[in-house]
């Protein structure tokens, strides 16, 4: 798969009157016809009715790459991010003055967690925002990974504001002898009480969003938490349910304070709130970073490219298929096939735009779409059948690990 480039034609001859789309291939007997192209790359010959440009906008899409439904998804999660900022800001001026007043780190801790987690979903809107310019000479591809880097910058905010400033507060509590009035216990309990609801009232609409999208997937709840690809919906989802835990653990922590006198209670509840945050923003960050660098599509998607591809009469063989994730509802796909014998350039490029057609009515989100035709060796369908049983393996495992 390595051996060349898409878009650049392999050594060797075809048989006469074949021709590779896209590009020539070296030493082209005389005689040969113009007109082949990469799909969705104009070159050399006459446009074939209905071939539009990759990337311009065809019917039925409101703008050509996005999947039906995205604009509305994009709503709806700008509708969660904004309940979700509304409860943190809130929460954390109400957890600051009672942390204050009652003297308790735990509560502080929970404070810094919450303007962390407004901070965040102030880069999330931002994130929803830009990366929904259209694309340009300078960024061909557009700005759908705008997602990715905000939902990093929102797991470096949820580290250093929430889990380093609660790891200070319960190890300043263990060196602290002060103890808490009745009435300071009183407020704390009472803002941690009113916190929860907050903070479940905008999980539950989180949990709302995605159960509503797991029903048009047609999969279980826990599979599109599992497998969601939008960073937004999943930070504001992380955030939330690990605040609600966060709420608890304080809440934990201020009652054992209460019953026994011992401030260790409270000191040990904040270390754990700082370790919590600490792990949800190794975890947000993970995926970010995976999403940043390059990551294909989920192995059942994969799967079903490669069926498709595979189905189809003129190809003969698929020796490569490359998706990469470009945004939430967008993806780049990259194949290399190996077409039947026999067929002159003009069937080619006929080949080419149907298949092309019918990937984009399949998937939608396909906005980059490269077919190179290439001829296949030994060792490319070797290679090929390695990679096509590397990815089967990996769909099984992953159905394994849903129904368990």
């Amino acid at each position: 798969m390595g051996e060349q480039e898409f878009g650049r034609a392999r050594s060797g001859k075809r048989e006469p009157g074949s021709h590779e789309a896209g590009s020539h291939e070296a030493g082209n007997a005389p005689g040969s016809e113009p007109g082949g192209r990469e799909l969705g790359n104009e070159v050399t010959g006459n446009e074939v009715p209905g071939n539009e440009e990759l990337g311009s906008e065809e019917p039925g899409n409101e703008k050509a790459g996005k999947a039906p439904g995205g604009r509305g998804q994009d709503g709806e999660t700008r509708k969660t991010v904004w309940v979700a900022l509304g409860a943190n800001l809130g929460i954390a001026v109400a957890k600051a003055v009672g942390g204050g007043i009652a003297g308790s780190p735990a509560l502080l801790s929970e404070a810094a967690h919450s303007v962390a987690d407004s901070l965040n979903e102030v880069f999330l809107l931002a994130s929803l925002r830009r990366s929904e310019r259209p694309a340009d000479p300078s960024h061909p591809f557009g700005y759908g990974k705008e997602r990715f880097f905000w939902s990093l910058l929102a797991a470096v905010g949820i580290f250093v504001t929430g889990g380093c400033f609660s790891f200070v507060q319960g190890i300043e509590a263990f060196q602290s002898e002060e103890s808490e009035s009745g009435s300071g216990y009183a407020i704390g309990l009472a803002v941690l009480v009113v916190a929860l609801l907050a903070e479940g009232t905008s999980l539950l609409r989180a949990l709302s969003q995605v159960r509503a999208q797991a029903k048009v997937r047609q999969h279980s709840t826990l599979r599109e938490i599992r497998r969601n690809e939008d960073p937004a919906l999943r930070t504001v989802l992380a955030e939330d349910s690990t605040a609600c835990l966060g709420v608890l653990l304080a809440i934990l922590g201020m009652a054992l304070h209460m019953a026994t006198g011992e401030g260790a209670y409270e000191a040990w509840a904040s270390l754990l709130i700082g370790a919590l945050l600490v792990y949800v923003a190794y975890v947000l960050g993970k995926s970010a970073r995976a999403q940043l660098i390059g990551e294909a599509v989920a192995p059942e998607m994969q799967q079903r490219i490669r069926d498709f591809l595979d189905g189809r009469p003129e190809i003969d063989a698929v020796t490569a298929a490359l998706t990469m994730r470009l945004g939430p509802d967008s993806v780049m796909l990259a194949a290399r096939v190996d077409l039947v014998a026999g067929l002159d350039s003009e069937e080619v490029e006929e080949a080419l735009v149907r298949t092309k057609r019918e990937l984009r009515a399949q998937w939608p989100e396909l906005g980059q779409l490269f077919l190179d035709v290439t001829d296949a060796s030994v060792a490319d369908r070797v290679r090929a059948r390695r990679a096509r049983e590397e990815l089967d393996d990996a769909v099984e495992e992953r159905r394994q690990v849903d129904a368990g």
